[in-house]
């Protein structure tokens, strides 16, 4: 199968896309814990929000084909790219781990999404902010399911405390990347396409340090800068996904089921 190279984009697709694959990384790895939840209810909670991820990539998605042309559909963008032509935050493409690893990837990111959504409604592309208009109801929930969780495990046993105190070192490193503001992120947000993370930051400081306050987990200091997945730099974790989520498309090109 051909891929997609996507070189000299703008920096208003380009924002579009980092969007989009946060969304559908995020989707795809929350939809590998279905029959394999703690329990019924959660089985069924996580594949919810997976489809609410993969849900706001699709018109992420559909929105990037219209602006960039050539015929291109959602599947092109998610089935024919190599790894380095994602632009996911490398928070979203770490494994699922055990459940706090889950739980804590998911607060760390939606903490961020919600604001995000939030200053999106206010964009300069219509269509744009009408997804966050969506996304941000969206959003609400996920952030309350999430800290929920992270208050019951990091007050729970233990054994849940252990866990999720090791989920947070292995993944606190890698939340300062959402915040990271480079030129083609500036050129989107002097055009009031892009939200600004120096404004979001704030905000998702604000819901983390609630949660770590109220289930007594140590809050660690400013989050780490592991960075390069908004420049297409993955880690390993990416490819073996792609793998999985990209296997009929690439065994049987261009097949609709």
């Amino acid at each position: 199968m051909t891929t997609l190279a996507l070189k000299g984009l703008s920096p208003h697709l380009t924002y579009l896309l980092r969007l989009a694959d946060d969304q559908l990384i995020l989707g795809h790895r929350l939809s590998e814990w279905a029959g394999h939840a703690p329990m019924l209810e959660e089985d069924i909670a996580l594949a919810n929000i997976a489809l609410d991820h993969i849900g706001a990539a699709r018109a992420l998605y559909q929105h990037a084909a219209t602006l960039h042309g050539d015929g291109l559909t959602e599947d092109d963008y998610a089935y024919r790219r190599d790894t380095r032509d994602y632009l996911n935050a490398l928070l979203v493409e770490r494994p699922n781990g055990d459940f706090a690893h889950t739980i804590v990837r998911q607060l760390l990111y939606s903490a961020f999404a919600l604001p995000l959504w939030q200053a999106l409604m206010t964009s300069s592309d219509t269509t744009l902010a009408a997804i966050a208009e969506k996304s941000e109801k969206e959003a609400r929930y996920h952030v309350r399911h999430a800290g929920d969780w992270f208050v019951r495990l990091g007050d729970g046993t233990g054994e849940s405390k252990a866990r999720m105190d090791a989920a947070i070192a292995a993944l606190w490193p890698y939340g300062g990347e959402l915040f990271e503001t480079d030129a083609t992120l500036a050129a989107a947000i002097e055009a009031g396409v892009a939200a600004d993370p120096a404004a979001i930051e704030p905000l998702w400081r604000d819901t983390i340090e609630a949660a770590f306050d109220e289930s007594g987990l140590p809050l660690p200091d400013r989050p780490g800068r592991q960075t390069g997945g908004r420049s297409g730099r993955h880690t390993e974790h990416l490819g073996f996904l792609l793998a999985e989520m990209q296997h009929l498309q690439r065994a049987y090109p261009g097949q609709r089921w």
